[in-house]
Protein backbone atom coordinates (compact mmCIF):
# COMPACT_ATOMS: atom_id res chain seq x y z
CA UNK A 1 0.00 0.00 0.00
CA UNK A 2 1.44 3.27 -0.84
CA UNK A 3 1.97 6.01 1.86
CA UNK A 4 0.33 9.45 1.28
CA UNK A 5 2.63 11.85 0.35
CA UNK A 6 0.96 14.91 1.77
CA UNK A 7 -1.06 15.37 5.01
CA UNK A 8 -5.00 15.33 4.14
CA UNK A 9 -6.05 19.05 4.86
CA UNK A 10 -2.43 20.49 3.63
CA UNK A 11 -2.47 23.83 0.61
CA UNK A 12 0.66 25.55 0.27
CA UNK A 13 1.02 28.83 2.08
CA UNK A 14 2.20 30.55 -1.16
CA UNK A 15 1.97 30.52 -4.85
CA UNK A 16 4.82 29.11 -6.95
CA UNK A 17 6.42 32.71 -8.27
CA UNK A 18 6.49 33.57 -4.49
CA UNK A 19 7.41 30.10 -3.54
CA UNK A 20 10.69 30.43 -5.91
CA UNK A 21 11.29 33.94 -4.94
CA UNK A 22 11.55 32.70 -1.10
CA UNK A 23 13.61 29.79 -2.39
CA UNK A 24 16.47 32.07 -3.28
CA UNK A 25 16.26 34.43 -0.05
CA UNK A 26 16.51 30.76 2.11
CA UNK A 27 19.38 29.57 -0.16
CA UNK A 28 21.03 33.05 -0.07
CA UNK A 29 20.72 33.81 3.85
CA UNK A 30 21.61 30.20 5.49
CA UNK A 31 24.51 29.94 2.78
CA UNK A 32 26.16 33.90 4.20
CA UNK A 33 25.57 33.02 7.75
CA UNK A 34 27.22 29.65 7.47
CA UNK A 35 30.00 30.60 6.04
CA UNK A 36 30.33 33.70 8.53
CA UNK A 37 29.72 31.63 11.52
CA UNK A 38 32.68 28.35 10.25
CA UNK A 39 35.05 31.18 7.94
CA UNK A 40 33.86 28.73 4.92
CA UNK A 41 35.22 30.26 1.77
CA UNK A 42 32.90 29.10 -1.26
CA UNK A 43 34.67 27.28 -3.65
CA UNK A 44 33.81 25.18 -7.09
CA UNK A 45 33.30 21.23 -6.84
CA UNK A 46 33.25 18.67 -9.61
CA UNK A 47 29.78 16.90 -10.66
CA UNK A 48 31.91 13.83 -11.48
CA UNK A 49 35.10 12.17 -10.71
CA UNK A 50 37.01 9.34 -11.76
CA UNK A 51 35.64 6.01 -11.38
CA UNK A 52 37.90 3.64 -8.92
CA UNK A 53 39.92 7.14 -7.51
CA UNK A 54 38.05 5.86 -4.20
CA UNK A 55 37.17 9.75 -4.41
CA UNK A 56 33.19 9.61 -4.55
CA UNK A 57 31.10 9.30 -1.47
CA UNK A 58 30.31 5.50 -1.52
CA UNK A 59 27.23 6.40 0.79
CA UNK A 60 25.79 2.95 2.53
CA UNK A 61 28.12 1.06 -0.39
CA UNK A 62 25.27 -0.36 -2.22
CA UNK A 63 24.17 2.65 -4.23
CA UNK A 64 24.44 2.51 -7.78
CA UNK A 65 26.63 5.68 -9.36
CA UNK A 66 25.61 7.36 -12.71
CA UNK A 67 28.44 6.43 -14.69
CA UNK A 68 29.62 6.98 -18.53
CA UNK A 69 32.51 7.06 -20.32
CA UNK A 70 34.56 9.70 -21.75
CA UNK A 71 35.25 9.35 -25.72
CA UNK A 72 38.35 11.80 -25.89
CA UNK A 73 40.47 10.15 -22.83
CA UNK A 74 39.90 6.48 -24.19
CA UNK A 75 36.94 5.89 -22.64
CA UNK A 76 38.01 6.86 -19.26
CA UNK A 77 34.63 5.86 -17.04
CA UNK A 78 33.37 9.15 -14.91
CA UNK A 79 31.17 8.73 -11.85
CA UNK A 80 28.07 11.55 -11.32
CA UNK A 81 29.31 12.29 -7.59
CA UNK A 82 26.86 11.17 -4.58
CA UNK A 83 28.60 13.88 -2.26
CA UNK A 84 31.72 15.65 -1.95
CA UNK A 85 32.78 14.02 1.53
CA UNK A 86 35.98 13.07 0.26
CA UNK A 87 37.12 15.51 -2.74
CA UNK A 88 36.59 18.56 0.01
CA UNK A 89 39.25 17.19 2.21
CA UNK A 90 41.60 16.83 -0.87
CA UNK A 91 40.70 20.21 -1.76
CA UNK A 92 41.58 21.61 1.56
CA UNK A 93 45.17 19.75 1.07
CA UNK A 94 45.84 20.88 -2.22
CA UNK A 95 44.09 24.46 -1.81
CA UNK A 96 46.67 25.34 1.41
CA UNK A 97 43.78 25.79 3.95
CA UNK A 98 45.08 26.98 7.51
CA UNK A 99 43.79 25.28 10.57
CA UNK A 100 39.97 26.81 11.67
CA UNK A 101 39.55 27.61 7.91
CA UNK A 102 37.96 25.78 5.58
CA UNK A 103 35.44 25.52 2.29
CA UNK A 104 32.10 25.20 1.16
CA UNK A 105 30.62 23.99 -2.13
CA UNK A 106 26.87 24.37 -3.90
CA UNK A 107 27.08 20.13 -4.84
CA UNK A 108 24.97 18.49 -6.98
CA UNK A 109 24.44 14.99 -7.42
CA UNK A 110 22.38 12.49 -9.08
CA UNK A 111 21.40 9.36 -6.53
CA UNK A 112 18.91 6.74 -8.56
CA UNK A 113 19.16 4.64 -6.29
CA UNK A 114 17.27 6.63 -3.48
CA UNK A 115 13.89 6.62 -2.35
CA UNK A 116 11.04 8.86 -3.75
CA UNK A 117 9.35 10.30 -1.04
CA UNK A 118 8.07 13.33 0.63
CA UNK A 119 11.84 13.96 1.57
CA UNK A 120 13.55 11.60 -1.31
CA UNK A 121 14.48 12.52 -4.48
CA UNK A 122 16.89 10.93 -6.85
CA UNK A 123 18.34 14.55 -7.50
CA UNK A 124 20.60 15.61 -4.51
CA UNK A 125 21.16 19.78 -3.56
CA UNK A 126 23.11 20.57 -0.56
CA UNK A 127 26.01 22.72 0.89
CA UNK A 128 28.92 20.43 1.11
CA UNK A 129 31.47 21.89 3.60
CA UNK A 130 34.76 21.25 5.31
CA UNK A 131 36.86 23.32 8.03
CA UNK A 132 40.40 22.20 8.93
CA UNK A 133 40.32 21.69 12.85
CA UNK A 134 43.09 21.32 15.18
CA UNK A 135 44.26 17.91 15.46
CA UNK A 136 43.96 18.16 19.41
CA UNK A 137 40.03 18.81 19.01
CA UNK A 138 39.44 15.53 17.93
CA UNK A 139 36.23 14.80 20.60
CA UNK A 140 33.23 15.03 20.97
CA UNK A 141 33.39 18.53 22.87
CA UNK A 142 34.53 19.98 19.41
CA UNK A 143 32.04 18.34 17.26
CA UNK A 144 29.00 19.94 19.49
CA UNK A 145 31.08 23.52 19.63
CA UNK A 146 30.25 23.03 15.28
CA UNK A 147 27.07 21.85 15.86
CA UNK A 148 25.74 24.87 17.79
CA UNK A 149 27.47 26.76 15.29
CA UNK A 150 25.48 25.30 12.28
CA UNK A 151 21.95 25.32 14.26
CA UNK A 152 22.89 29.23 15.27
CA UNK A 153 23.14 29.61 11.19
CA UNK A 154 19.83 28.03 10.93
CA UNK A 155 17.75 29.54 13.61
CA UNK A 156 18.82 32.82 12.37
CA UNK A 157 17.96 32.10 8.67
CA UNK A 158 14.60 30.76 10.31
CA UNK A 159 14.22 34.31 11.79
CA UNK A 160 14.68 36.32 8.67
CA UNK A 161 12.54 34.18 6.71
CA UNK A 162 9.38 34.79 8.88
CA UNK A 163 10.47 38.53 9.16
CA UNK A 164 10.34 38.26 4.97
CA UNK A 165 7.02 35.72 4.62
CA UNK A 166 5.34 35.93 7.59
CA UNK A 167 2.89 33.35 7.01
CA UNK A 168 6.22 31.01 7.65
CA UNK A 169 6.20 31.32 11.42
CA UNK A 170 9.65 30.33 13.28
CA UNK A 171 9.44 26.90 14.78
CA UNK A 172 12.64 25.41 15.56
CA UNK A 173 13.62 25.40 19.76
CA UNK A 174 16.35 27.86 20.53
CA UNK A 175 18.57 25.30 21.58
CA UNK A 176 19.52 21.58 19.82
CA UNK A 177 19.72 18.37 22.24
CA UNK A 178 22.38 15.58 21.73
CA UNK A 179 21.73 12.52 22.27
CA UNK A 180 24.05 9.25 21.59
CA UNK A 181 22.63 6.79 18.79
CA UNK A 182 22.95 4.23 22.04
CA UNK A 183 21.00 6.11 24.20
CA UNK A 184 18.05 6.28 21.86
CA UNK A 185 18.29 2.93 21.82
CA UNK A 186 18.06 2.22 25.14
CA UNK A 187 14.98 4.46 25.39
CA UNK A 188 13.60 3.07 22.49
CA UNK A 189 14.15 -0.62 22.56
CA UNK A 190 11.25 -1.64 19.96
CA UNK A 191 11.19 1.05 17.70
CA UNK A 192 13.34 0.99 14.19
CA UNK A 193 16.11 3.72 13.82
CA UNK A 194 13.61 5.68 11.95
CA UNK A 195 10.87 5.53 14.95
CA UNK A 196 13.21 6.53 17.12
CA UNK A 197 14.28 9.70 15.34
CA UNK A 198 10.84 10.21 14.95
CA UNK A 199 10.08 10.42 18.87
CA UNK A 200 12.91 12.14 19.64
CA UNK A 201 12.38 14.91 16.79
CA UNK A 202 9.17 15.15 18.15
CA UNK A 203 9.73 15.64 21.97
CA UNK A 204 12.59 17.86 21.48
CA UNK A 205 12.22 19.87 18.52
CA UNK A 206 15.58 19.58 17.35
CA UNK A 207 18.37 16.65 18.22
CA UNK A 208 21.88 15.85 16.89
CA UNK A 209 22.21 12.08 16.89
CA UNK A 210 25.48 11.04 17.75
CA UNK A 211 27.14 7.90 16.91
CA UNK A 212 25.58 6.79 13.05
CA UNK A 213 27.32 3.83 12.06
CA UNK A 214 28.91 1.90 14.88
CA UNK A 215 27.38 -1.34 15.64
CA UNK A 216 24.54 -1.15 18.48
CA UNK A 217 24.40 -3.30 21.84
CA UNK A 218 22.25 -5.66 19.61
CA UNK A 219 24.18 -5.97 16.56
CA UNK A 220 22.81 -3.33 14.38
CA UNK A 221 23.86 0.39 13.26
CA UNK A 222 21.44 2.96 13.74
CA UNK A 223 22.33 4.16 9.83
CA UNK A 224 24.50 3.69 7.27
CA UNK A 225 27.91 5.13 6.67
CA UNK A 226 31.08 4.68 4.79
CA UNK A 227 33.89 3.84 6.30
CA UNK A 228 36.39 6.36 4.74
CA UNK A 229 35.22 9.81 5.62
CA UNK A 230 33.32 10.00 9.19
CA UNK A 231 34.73 8.71 11.97
CA UNK A 232 32.33 6.52 13.93
CA UNK A 233 34.19 4.00 15.30
CA UNK A 234 36.49 5.75 18.43
CA UNK A 235 35.19 6.07 21.82
CA UNK A 236 33.90 8.57 23.36
CA UNK A 237 33.44 6.90 27.17
CA UNK A 238 30.46 5.52 28.62
CA UNK A 239 30.75 2.48 26.51
CA UNK A 240 30.07 4.92 23.51
CA UNK A 241 31.69 5.28 20.07
CA UNK A 242 31.63 8.05 17.14
CA UNK A 243 32.68 11.69 16.58
CA UNK A 244 29.69 12.06 13.86
CA UNK A 245 26.16 12.57 13.56
CA UNK A 246 23.40 13.81 12.16
CA UNK A 247 21.12 17.20 12.61
CA UNK A 248 17.67 15.68 12.96
CA UNK A 249 14.52 17.95 13.42
CA UNK A 250 10.45 17.84 13.94
CA UNK A 251 8.53 19.18 10.78
CA UNK A 252 5.17 20.72 12.24
CA UNK A 253 3.40 20.20 8.27
CA UNK A 254 4.36 16.64 7.93
CA UNK A 255 4.14 15.68 11.75
CA UNK A 256 7.28 13.74 11.58
CA UNK A 257 11.20 14.12 11.45
CA UNK A 258 13.37 15.44 9.08
CA UNK A 259 17.38 15.08 8.49
CA UNK A 260 18.59 18.30 7.62
CA UNK A 261 22.63 17.39 7.88
CA UNK A 262 25.07 14.71 7.79
CA UNK A 263 28.55 15.64 9.17
CA UNK A 264 31.35 14.37 11.89
CA UNK A 265 35.10 14.48 12.53
CA UNK A 266 36.84 13.16 9.24
CA UNK A 267 38.84 9.74 9.96
CA UNK A 268 42.70 9.74 10.60
CA UNK A 269 44.69 6.97 9.23
CA UNK A 270 44.25 4.59 12.21
CA UNK A 271 40.40 4.95 12.60
CA UNK A 272 40.36 4.55 8.65
CA UNK A 273 42.19 1.25 8.60
CA UNK A 274 40.20 0.26 11.73
CA UNK A 275 36.45 1.11 9.43
CA UNK A 276 37.59 -0.65 6.65
CA UNK A 277 38.20 -3.70 8.91
CA UNK A 278 34.50 -3.38 10.25
CA UNK A 279 33.52 -2.92 6.86
CA UNK A 280 35.29 -6.21 5.57
CA UNK A 281 36.51 -3.85 2.86
CA UNK A 282 40.43 -3.31 3.72
CA UNK A 283 41.70 -3.36 0.28
CA UNK A 284 40.26 0.10 -0.42
CA UNK A 285 43.44 1.27 1.45
CA UNK A 286 44.98 0.97 -2.06
CA UNK A 287 42.80 3.40 -3.53
CA UNK A 288 44.50 6.81 -4.94
CA UNK A 289 42.69 9.13 -1.97
CA UNK A 290 43.00 6.61 0.52
CA UNK A 291 46.86 6.05 0.14
CA UNK A 292 46.87 10.26 -0.04
CA UNK A 293 45.39 10.14 3.33
CA UNK A 294 47.21 7.11 4.99
CA UNK A 295 50.94 9.02 3.76
CA UNK A 296 49.49 11.76 5.68
CA UNK A 297 49.25 14.73 3.34
CA UNK A 298 45.51 15.64 4.17
CA UNK A 299 44.95 17.89 7.52
CA UNK A 300 42.77 16.65 10.17
CA UNK A 301 38.80 17.89 9.15
CA UNK A 302 35.58 18.26 10.32
CA UNK A 303 32.51 18.71 7.82
CA UNK A 304 29.69 17.45 6.35
CA UNK A 305 26.32 18.30 4.04
CA UNK A 306 23.48 20.06 4.81
CA UNK A 307 20.56 19.75 2.74
CA UNK A 308 19.39 22.89 0.57
CA UNK A 309 16.06 21.44 -0.49
CA UNK A 310 15.49 20.11 2.61
CA UNK A 311 15.97 23.23 4.73
CA UNK A 312 13.48 25.34 2.19
CA UNK A 313 10.91 22.74 3.06
CA UNK A 314 10.94 23.18 6.33
CA UNK A 315 11.33 27.39 6.52
CA UNK A 316 8.95 27.67 3.77
CA UNK A 317 6.65 24.73 5.47
CA UNK A 318 6.21 22.96 2.22
CA UNK A 319 4.75 19.29 2.39
CA UNK A 320 7.17 17.55 -0.23
CA UNK A 321 10.47 18.37 -1.71
CA UNK A 322 9.26 18.32 -5.34
CA UNK A 323 7.56 21.51 -4.37
CA UNK A 324 11.27 23.18 -3.87
CA UNK A 325 13.29 21.33 -6.71
CA UNK A 326 12.53 20.37 -9.81
CA UNK A 327 12.98 16.36 -10.01
CA UNK A 328 11.35 13.47 -11.49
CA UNK A 329 7.91 11.50 -9.83
CA UNK A 330 5.87 8.70 -10.36
CA UNK A 331 2.76 9.51 -11.52
CA UNK A 332 0.68 8.45 -8.46
CA UNK A 333 2.70 11.52 -6.86
CA UNK A 334 1.81 14.07 -9.19
CA UNK A 335 -1.74 12.74 -8.98
CA UNK A 336 -2.01 13.40 -5.71
CA UNK A 337 -0.04 16.97 -5.33
CA UNK A 338 -2.61 17.72 -8.11
CA UNK A 339 -5.73 17.00 -5.47
CA UNK A 340 -3.95 19.48 -3.50
CA UNK A 341 -4.21 21.73 -6.29
CA UNK A 342 -0.33 22.15 -6.47
CA UNK A 343 2.17 21.51 -8.98
CA UNK A 344 5.53 19.56 -8.53
CA UNK A 345 8.41 21.23 -9.82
Amino acid sequence: MRTSQFPKDYSPLMDQKHTEKAIKFVKDTFERELSGELYLSRVTSPLFVPKGSGINDDLNGIERPVSFPVMNMDNMVMEIVHSLAKWKRMALADYGFGVNTGLYTDMNAIRPDDDLDAIHSIYVDQWDWELVMPVENRNLDYLKFIVRKIYGALKRTEFLVGELFPVCRPSLPEEITFIHAEEALERYPDLTPNERETELARTYGAVFLIGIGHPLPDGNIHGGRAPDYDDWSTPTGNGMYGLNGDIIVWDPVRQDSIELSSMGIRVDSEALLRQLQIRKNPERSELYWHRRLLAGEFPQTIGGGIGQSRICMLLLKKAHIGEVQASVWPPYIHEEAARHNLHLL
